[in-house]
């Protein structure tokens, strides 16, 4: 989702009233997307500690379609969706010292209650922000904060990757498996990523030592051990992911979501197999991981 570029000096436009408004992918009822209109609504003003920005491209991500259907984490409509986010800013409210007006910048409110990159202006606290990478535009920003926040914390912050070590990265050409792969190679750790053969080029040119063909390999049919295992899959592939044959080290598999893990009968726990991170990554909690993605070169 993109919008035509704003001017710091002006802001939008005004309600007869004078207030300043917006137009907003806005839902009254919970549905498919024939449920969104574009609704005329008051531009939000920021509060202390948070930017306004004009929104240049918003992401889309299937938490946004899941809720746009069920609400899922919010209340009932009216709703205005999306949480990713690049654009320019504005205003600056009490207490802001990271930013100023005209500044570039990208992020991912606050999840879930945060939402609302889906419209011309939003407002956001200054932490969920870092400035956006000169390489690279403002569609190309929009679409990296939950997918690359949600990799490097399960990675970084939860699994301690460093360098030397061999991670399995399944599903590793989706949205967050690409991001990833990317973050796992700069670390100086052994990528290995499953996907169908003819993603493996792509797979390679973003860094991937070594990539198995889900469709026609067994990755547990090997003798490779990894010290980490990344699965947003869940169900057998998270399962199977724990076994001793496939991870050896402490902290065995991390994974953005999934159901409960359950071993098969007979099969030995590795010590602390599974370390569990929430399905979504922990937006404003991030501001290092949000300026380490910004500055690691992502976004191919």
């Amino acid at each position: 989702m993109t919008n035509p570029p704003h001017s710091a000096e002006s802001p939008g436009h005004a309600a007869p009233n004078g207030a300043p408004v917006m137009h907003a992918l806005h839902q009254t009822t919970l549905g498919g997307p024939e449920v969104l209109q574009l609704t005329e609504l008051p531009r939000p003003a920021p509060g202390p500690g948070q930017i306004l920005v004009a929104v240049h491209a918003a992401g889309l991500n299937p938490t946004d379609f899941k809720h746009r259907a069920l609400r899922i984490f919010l209340p009932s409509p009216p709703l205005t969706l999306g949480w990713d986010v690049s654009g320019t800013v504005v205003e600056t409210g009490y207490g802001v010292t990271l930013f100023r007006p005209g500044d570039e910048v990208f992020g991912m409110l606050p999840y879930p209650h945060g939402a609302g990159s889906h419209a011309e202006y939003v407002t956001g606290p200054a932490r969920a922000f870092a400035a956006k990478p000169a390489g690279i535009d403002h569609v190309q920003a929009a679409a990296l904060p939950l997918a690359a926040l949600t990799a490097w914390q399960a990675l970084v912050d939860t699994a301690g990757l460093r360098a030397g070590q061999r991670v399995l990265i399944h599903a590793a050409a989706g949205g967050v498996g690409h991001l990833a792969v990317q973050i796992a190679r700069e670390r100086g750790a052994h990528v290995t990523g499953t996907a169908s053969a003819p993603k493996h080029d792509f797979l390679r040119e973003l860094g991937a030592d070594a990539c198995i063909d889900h469709r026609s390999e067994d990755f547990t049919d090997t003798e490779k051990r990894y010290d980490d295992v990344l699965d947003a899959l869940g169900g057998q592939t998270a399962t199977r992911s724990v076994w001793p044959t496939v991870a050896v080290r402490r902290r065995s598999a991390a994974w953005a979501g999934g159901p409960q893990l359950g071993l098969p009968p007979g099969r030995p726990r590795t010590p602390a197999s599974a370390m569990w991170m929430p399905a979504r990554a922990r937006s404003t909690a991030q501001p290092r991981a949000r300026r380490r993605v910004a500055a690691s070169g992502l976004g191919r």
